[in-house]
């Protein structure tokens, strides 16, 4: 089936800010935005929910973070059509794995939690990790895509020491200490995904404690 005929879970934007929206990102001590998810979620068709910015787009948002090696997995989108159909994303770095939460997703009590690491195995090949830790949520309405997107991001601790992509979504991707992230933040030859800046930062600020 085409990906945007696809229906993904939506939530009302009233629903998840009654209080109006936030900018960058939060930690999860404050609004249990993950309770308001659960409790207000419906499914659209992913190419009307891409358009619609009255329904934000939940989408759990992982890092995968070698602890006793300090690496982080990042990865760099393909810029193909045809292996990367959603253009606005192509070609851009990013280490936040995850995606979508599709129906099916929905026979587990966490979709969110399920929908990621189902993701994770179909980019990583990585059957079995362990269980993610909300770190907090992003918001980003500047751009087309951030619009109609709502991120649960996620740390995920593992042993591994070396990701090769398996997807032909991914172009290339391996394990690298945050130092590196931040240069490929400050590179100007080097486009970043926008949630991947806010997530290196709340992880620095995360190991901080």
């Amino acid at each position: 089936m085409d990906a945007m005929k696809r229906k993904v879970m939506v939530v009302p934007r009233e629903k998840l800010f009654p209080e109006g929206p936030f900018s960058g990102f939060i930690s999860a001590d404050g609004i249990d935005y993950g309770s308001r998810i659960l409790s207000s979620y419906q499914y659209m068709e992913r190419g009307r929910a891409e358009e619609d910015d009255r329904f934000k787009q939940p989408i759990g948002y992982a890092l995968l973070y070698n602890p006793r090696k300090k690496l982080v997995f990042a990865y760099l989108r393909s810029s193909k059509d045809g292996e990367y159909p959603e253009k606005r994303l192509q070609g851009k770095w990013s280490w936040g794995l995850g995606g979508h939460i599709e129906e099916d997703d929905a026979s587990d009590e966490d979709p969110v939690r399920y929908s990621m690491l189902r993701e994770i195995a179909e980019e990583t090949g990585i059957p079995e990790l362990g269980r993610p830790e909300i770190m907090g949520y992003i918001n980003d309405d500047s751009d087309p895509v951030g619009r109609v997107h709502f991120g649960v991001l996620c740390l995920i601790e593992t042993a591994i020491e070396d990701i090769s992509p398996i997807s032909p979504e991914l172009a290339g991707g391996k394990m690298l200490p945050l130092s590196e992230l931040r240069g490929l933040c400050s590179d100007p030859e080097v486009t970043v995904e926008e949630w991947s800046r806010f997530a290196l930062e709340a992880l620095e600020n995360h190991l901080k404690r």
